[in-house]
């Protein structure tokens, strides 16, 4: 039936194009999981002229409308962007191949240098190789903020939205699941309804979204049951699965807007790792292909690395975490890609993303400053303001290695990879000689 309802759903254009073979897709998917370099905008980028202008599997209303679906949604929008073309080509199984093989590649490679983290990272050569990534991954996210912004603040409230979020969270402490909700809630209650009338959308199988959802409710949950129920409550185990999970329903707005309620809860609640572990962790998921939520990975390994019994324990620990991560991404597609066409015709849900998205700058705002201090300053001090920086603490190598990356990123437009190249040799290089 999901076949059916991607058939009908995509029709036109999969008659006039000729539907791809299932290996055809596959291969596809295996070289986009594979190039998906640059964070979510360069991944939708490469997508769109893949499947858009060279294959021409989906038109620009149906891929642009896919896009604005996925924006909907918690979660990494270009990995459940690729699930949804899949989807659209071969039902279930082609969801299930593009979003796995999306995801795949960039999975492996993080834990890869997870466990040589662990093993290595305090080896002088390696930690002179963080300090570099670390000033790179500030130039990284400060793009990233202004990327953000210049797209989500559009008109007042959406700057008084995104200053609130950073408020709330940097001096309130509020959580980002309740800055989320209460942005929704703004953003659509302020939307004005249509006046034109909906286009007519395509009848779906309420029946097999039923069992749809039943399936990866299932897949998703009964795991998460057995192993609180086999470890217990306290267990790194059942600790990870449960965080990630609850994780997994918040991340409107990609891996940047939820880093900073990650890495508090994961720094300061749980101890799982250190403060610049994270900004490494991050490091290492920026330099990897697939979605840069796959720094989740990370922080699952560390966890188990540690408290878990080393490797062994360290690699259940990460494959926890990317099931809990992922399993949710492809219930959201593969129950709610039939009511794309439906969603369209819905502005007060088009409004509330549109709050959700300008509360997000907040965040990134936010987690911009935690990182800035934890990269630039050595002693912190927490104030009824927030986090406040002891100016003689100030790491001038860093400052400079930092102003490097963003000479790079925005005055010669170097790409993200080999941003991080660079700076990491530098760091080399400075370690070395002083």
């Amino acid at each position: 039936m999901a076949d059916q309802q991607a058939e009908a759903v995509n029709g036109l254009q999969v008659e006039q194009a000729g539907r791809p073979s299932f290996a055809e897709t596959f291969r596809t998917w295996a070289e986009i999981g594979l190039l998906s370099f640059g964070g979510p905008a360069g991944q939708i980028a490469l997508m769109h002229r893949v499947l858009v202008d060279e294959k021409k599997w989906l038109d620009e209303k149906r891929y642009l409308a896919a896009l604005n679906f996925c924006m909907l949604l918690p979660g990494p929008e270009a990995m459940q962007l690729a699930t949804y073309a899949g989807w659209t080509l071969h039902g279930w199984r082609g969801g299930l191949a593009a979003g796995t093989l999306f995801v795949l590649p960039g999975a492996v490679v993080v834990l890869v240098l997870s466990m040589i983290y662990a093993a290595f990272g305090q080896v002088p050569f390696v930690a002179a190789l963080f300090f570099g990534i670390k000033a790179a991954v500030l130039a990284i996210v400060i793009e990233a903020l202004l990327r953000v912004a210049r797209r989500a603040l559009k008109f007042t409230s959406d700057w008084w939205i995104a200053t609130a979020a950073f408020v709330a969270l940097y001096i309130f402490q509020i959580p980002f699941p309740l800055i989320i909700l209460i942005a929704a809630l703004i953003g659509f209650f302020r939307a004005t309804p249509a006046t034109e009338p909906a286009a007519p959308a395509v009848a779906v199988d309420w029946r097999s979204t039923l069992a749809t959802t039943a399936l990866w409710l299932a897949l998703w949950l009964v795991p998460l049951a057995l192993i609180i129920m086999g470890f217990g409550w306290n267990h790194v185990f059942a600790q990870t699965a449960l965080f990630f999970s609850k994780l997994a329903i918040v991340t409107f707005g990609g891996a940047y807007a939820v880093l900073s309620y990650m890495a508090q809860q994961a720094v300061e609640t749980f101890g799982w790792l250190k403060a610049d572990e994270m900004i490494d962790g991050l490091g290492l998921a920026e330099t990897t292909p697939g979605p840069l939520i796959l720094v989740t990975e990370f922080v699952g390994y560390m966890a188990g690395y540690r408290f878990a019994g080393g490797l062994w324990g360290g690699i259940a620990a990460a494959v926890i975490t990317i099931w809990m991560t992922f399993v949710p991404c492809f219930l959201w597609i593969m129950a709610g890609a039939p009511y794309i066409e439906r969603l369209q015709n819905m502005p007060r849900l088009s409004g509330a993303l549109a709050a959700v998205t300008a509360a997000v700058v907040g965040v990134i705002l936010n987690l911009t400053v935690w990182f800035a201090l934890h990269v630039l300053f050595g002693t912190l001090d927490r104030t009824p303001f927030g986090l406040v920086p002891q100016f003689e603490s100030l790491d001038v190598p860093a400052l400079i290695l930092s102003a490097i990356a963003a000479t790079a990123l925005f005055a010669f437009h170097q790409g993200i990879f080999r941003t991080l190249l660079l700076c990491s040799l530098l760091g080399v290089i400075w370690k070395t000689l002083f």
